[in-house]
């Protein structure tokens, strides 16, 4: 009976585990860079 509960504690653990990613999980993350900001030329009747 012990050695049964034990089993069951093992897996119940390692199942709690897998289920949470396994313990520390690097998240990963994208920088971008922005782009300068530019005006636009005036075209046509009104410059």
């Amino acid at each position: 009976m012990s050695n049964s509960l034990k089993l069951l504690a093992m897996f119940g653990l390692v199942a709690g585990l897998s289920a949470c990613g396994g313990g520390q999980q690097e998240e990963e993350y994208v920088v971008v860079a922005p782009e300068p900001i530019t005006m636009e030329q005036p075209m046509g009747k009104y410059k």
